[in-house]
């Protein structure tokens, strides 16, 4: 199944064997398991690709990883009295799963379960720059990409510019590219079996340069702590 998800969600029998350095025979039996089960399903093409069922598995993944996460979200908030969420890649855009409130009257509220685009939020610029430059252009694109403000990317060069810079600093920032006057930072979750990110985000006035010395290292730790549980057997 990850190798199907691995090749852009569509593959053939042949591609599947060569890419698992499985034979053929071996490979057919799994898939007839799997498309039985209704995990796998056969295409027009005589491709194969992932399965309705995996819906409600992913689902529920997602209720318990929000569910390991929340302590940790709501240490960031104590930490730096900002709004706290953590988000997972969810094929070519990002979706929240966590989140723990600022206690300010003044704070930026996201939905679990929203979905947003990867190219202009801080998760998205996060999950992001744990891919390569190819694996980048195949999920956003080589064409313009759509301005939610002024001050999102409008190109895939933009884009990978800002993404080598995530890479070497280790964190991202939205600076007012998905709302106007609000700045996230996000970090990415390492060694996870499925690209997690975590940020805090704020209005303007209260989440600057200053703000964003303290909280990086802080969100570091958190993700590095969230990390540990989920890589648990």
């Amino acid at each position: 199944m990850e190798a199907i998800a691995d090749a852009g969600g569509e593959i053939s029998m042949s591609d599947l064997a060569t890419a698992s350095r499985l034979p053929l025979p071996t490979i057919h039996r799994l898939l007839r398991t799997l498309v039985g089960l209704g995990y796998a399903r056969q295409l027009p093409s005589r491709q194969y690709a992932l399965g309705p069922r995996l819906i409600r598995l992913g689902e529920q993944a997602g209720k318990q990883l929000g569910t390991v996460a929340t302590p940790e979200l709501r240490w960031l908030v104590g930490e730096l009295g900002e709004s706290a969420n953590l988000a997972m890649l969810d094929g070519d855009g990002a979706v929240y799963v966590a989140q723990s409130p600022s206690p300010h009257s003044m704070r930026m509220f996201t939905e679990v379960g929203r979905r947003v685009t990867l190219h202009d939020t801080g998760v998205g610029k996060a999950l992001l720059a744990t891919m390569d430059d190819e694996q980048v252009r195949r999920l956003v694109g080589d064409d313009r990409l759509p301005q939610r403000t002024p001050k999102s990317h409008a190109t895939v060069a933009d884009l990978l510019d800002d993404l080598a810079r995530i890479r070497e600093q280790g964190y991202a920032i939205d600076d007012e590219e998905q709302e106007l006057g609000v700045r996230c930072y996000a970090v990415s979750v390492p060694d996870v079996p499925v690209p997690v990110a975590v940020s805090v985000s704020g209005p303007l006035a209260r989440v600057d340069l200053r703000f964003g010395l303290r909280a990086v290292p802080r969100l570091h730790e958190a993700a590095a702590r969230i990390g540990r549980v989920l890589a648990r057997p």
